[in-house]
């Protein structure tokens, strides 16, 4: 081949490389040069500020770090690449551990434990009367889906994950629907255009899209972006300490819901606190103490089609592990980003990270176990 067919190629090549590039959508694109959601993509977002007030700081207990991890304990949470490890007992810091460059104030990436301060805030929306229960129809609010076979999705079919809709939960496919989420700029769209394809109320099956649809209710019954009601309802009256970020799909535009929180292991603890106290914190209700035993308990009227037998493992948009007869509901990121209550020892433990174990013990990671029993090895040391 002569030097000038040479150039020839090459340009060509590089005109249909070019042209290619030119009508990919931006959320493949997206895709292709960050490859892999991580824990600090606050900074390729745009994000909407959750503004708290005056903080008011965890104080320290007065058996704060008396207690050490042993090698294993440290060796799991280090394989895992845990950037945060924190015990509040009593509403006091007992234990607290961070790693790279993280520390108390470092803001992480919550991802999916988002859908479960979604959850709070559909309670706060039913208190406030926006809402009249989780039983109203979703096309109440999202007038999409008020002429149609959608209509028959109930809120609560949402909480639970079992709308039915035709939401592809793959995270692996750069082409699915969860990849578009994550990196385009129309979420609110994406979740409008799903179709209802199996009978709401009967089967779990786990859906982002449940949570933005639960977020698109919750904007148009209040009137009010996710994030000033998070802000109004949650992170001022819980008196965290530094503004969270919920990170949007563009300038200005709506927050991933189901994902995308950003805040730090101790105000993240403060959602935990909620739970603890059945709703109760500085001596104000922030959410009915029924929606959040509701929240907190096994949705067991439906199935586990996996298993194909009642729903031990979740309610509404928590999780819930048991342990020794312990019921512990959590909420759960897919890097291992978690918050636990213990009820039985009044304490919270948060533990943030890069990685989870990929093996699951009825339906949950498996190194959840390892952190809960060190929390409960460090609470019961005298």
């Amino acid at each position: 081949m002569s030097l000038k067919k040479s150039h020839k190629s090459i340009l060509v090549g590089f005109l249909f490389l070019a042209l290619l590039y030119a009508i990919t959508p931006i959320y493949l694109k997206r895709a292709i040069i960050y490859l892999f959601p991580g824990i600090e993509d606050h900074s390729i977002f745009e994000n909407r500020v959750v503004e708290n007030a005056e903080g008011i700081p965890w104080p320290e207990s007065s058996s704060y770090m008396n207690q050490k991890l042993n090698k294993v304990e440290r060796d799991t949470l280090e394989h895992f690449k845990t950037t945060a490890f924190l015990i509040i007992k009593e509403d006091s810091v007992l234990y607290e551990e961070y790693w790279d460059h993280f520390d108390s104030t470092t803001i992480s990436n919550s991802f999916s434990a988002a859908k479960s301060i979604v959850s709070l805030l559909i309670g706060a929306a039913i208190d406030d009367g926006y809402i009249k229960s989780v039983n109203q129809s979703i096309g109440d609010f999202i007038p999409e889906f008020k002429d149609n076979a959608n209509n028959q999705v109930t809120i609560k079919n949402l909480l639970t994950m079992s709308s039915g809709l035709n939401w592809n939960e793959s995270y692996a496919n750069p082409f699915s629907m969860t990849t578009k989420a994550y990196y385009g700029e129309n979420v609110n769209e994406l979740v409008t255009e799903l179709q209802l394809v199996e009978t709401p109320g009967k089967d779990f099956k786990y859906k982002s899209g449940n949570t933005q649809l639960l977020a698109i209710i919750i904007k148009n019954a209040t009137g009010k972006t996710l994030s000033e009601y998070a802000s109004i309802k949650l992170w001022k009256p819980l008196g965290a300490t530094n503004n969270a970020l919920w990170s949007l799909d563009k300038k200005d535009g709506d927050e991933k819901a189901y994902c995308c929180f950003y805040s730090n292991a101790r105000d993240f603890a403060r959602i935990g606190s909620l739970i603890l106290h059945k709703g109760v914190i500085n001596e104000q209700q922030l959410i009915s103490p029924s929606y959040i035993e509701a929240s907190t308990s096994p949705a067991t009227y439906l199935n586990d089609p996996q298993e194909n037998k009642p729903v031990q493992f979740y309610g509404y948009q928590w999780w819930i592990a048991n342990l020794n007869e312990d019921q512990i509901p959590y909420a759960r990121g897919i890097y291992g980003q978690y918050i636990f209550i213990l009820k039985k020892e009044k304490a919270i433990i948060v533990r943030l990270g890069h990685k989870r174990s990929k093996t699951k013990i009825n339906h949950h990671p498996s190194e959840i176990y390892s952190y809960i029993k060190t929390a409960k090895r460090i609470l019961n040391t005298k």
